[in-house]
């Protein structure tokens, strides 16, 4: 696991950040972010299964990006 702190709006534009945590396997977003999501220092919500919000993305979501990654 490697952690990076984005501290710029012109890291953000440049990583192409949409907010924390942005959580990548292999260089992909676990949970891709609506299409016209712009680079941003922003708290990122994610959209449970159920319907609620969450700072972080469902269990189920990280696993099926893990099983991706190991394919």
């Amino acid at each position: 696991m490697r952690e990076r702190n984005v501290t710029s709006e012109a890291e953000a534009l440049e990583l192409d950040f949409i907010g924390s945590p942005t959580i990548l396997i292999d260089g992909r977003d676990i949970d891709p972010p609506p299409e016209g999501a712009q680079p941003a220092l922003d708290c990122r919500i994610y959209h449970r299964a159920d319907g609620r919000v969450a700072p972080v993305p469902d269990p189920e979501t990280f696993d099926r990006a893990l099983a991706e990654a190991l394919r």
